[in-house]
């Protein structure tokens, strides 16, 4: 019998989890299962598991799921979801430290109670900081580029990294410096100073408006196509005829058009179709070609 690469996994001080269901762990609520999901207990237990692990070993990250799609075959490998031992958040002076774990709104919070602002817009930013960093991630004229001093990463052969601004290499929600094998563990972040109660405010001005736009409370995978160009992704979307439009389980929001929505139980491959047929019906009504913003991962 052929031995394979997650069965030479090294010991480590997290867990190692086999065919690990992700459906619960996305927020689309659909998808397969992990080969192995392994939880680090700290920066140093995922340094020491990748420089151990076996060369062909595939090895990728998820956070709380908040703009990913998992297709329903799983992914294949060892997917590393961070614990919360990578959700601190700490404040001195007019700079916040923020493990990558930890929840973008958390963030916000924690800078308007140190009257810290410039990061409010994080409010409004489903998912976590590491993903956050992965697309230069933003909404509100604001983006992580705007607030970024550095971020700490490990590589894929175990290496603990540093990286600058200038080595992220920030574009419209894009990071071209955070390439596929690190796996972000904190950053640091710089605002302005402010009054916390005029900080708050403006965090639940932000929070209110978008409940009101988006269907934040259903299972939906965050803006699903980047703004073209020139375009609003919703306003083509919306030209194209392809509001409340279904397939399967999935559907496109009838509140807001660049959102997909699992009405309840859609598969993976119902959304991404979904998601095909709203790019072409696009591009034949408007020559654009929408580029999708949602990741999506593993095997169909």
């Amino acid at each position: 019998m052929m031995t394979r690469p997650c069965d030479m996994l090294p010991p480590v001080r997290g867990s190692l989890t086999r065919d690990a269901p992700l459906k619960d762990l996305v927020w689309f609520r659909a998808g397969g299962a992990a080969e192995v999901l392994f939880r680090p207990a700290d920066a140093e237990d995922l340094a020491a598991f990748l420089a151990a692990k076996p060369a062909d070993l595939r090895v990728s990250v998820i956070g709380v799921g908040s703009n990913l799609l998992v297709r329903d075959g799983g992914i294949p490998g060892v997917v590393v979801r961070l614990s919360s031992a990578f959700g601190r958040i700490s404040t001195d002076g007019l700079t916040v430290r923020a493990g990558a774990a930890a929840l973008d709104g958390a963030v916000a919070r924690a800078a308007a109670d140190a009257g810290i602002a410039g990061l409010e817009f994080l409010r409004g930013v489903p998912g976590t900081i590491g993903g956050a960093l992965k697309m230069n991630a933003g909404c509100y004229g604001r983006e992580i580029k705007d607030i970024f001093v550095q971020a700490t990463a490990v590589d894929e052969t175990g290496n603990i990294v540093t990286l600058s601004a200038a080595e992220m290499d920030f574009s419209y929600r894009k990071a071209r410096g955070a390439r596929d094998g690190l796996i972000f563990v904190e950053a640091v972040f710089r605002g302005t100073p402010d009054d916390p109660a005029a900080i708050r405010a403006r965090m639940e001005e932000l929070s209110a408006s978008r409940e009101a736009a988006q269907p934040i409370k259903s299972k939906t995978g965050g803006s699903t196509f980047q703004n073209p160009p020139g375009h609003k992704a919703w306003q083509l979307i919306d030209a194209a005829g392809c509001r409340g439009l279904t397939l399967g389980g999935a559907q496109v929001s009838e509140k807001h058009a660049n959102f997909l929505i699992n009405t309840g139980e859609a598969t993976a491959a119902d959304l991404e179709a979904l998601g095909e047929e709203v790019r072409r019906r696009v591009l034949e009504q408007s020559g654009v070609s929408l580029e999708w913003e949602i990741k999506r991962v593993g095997v169909a």
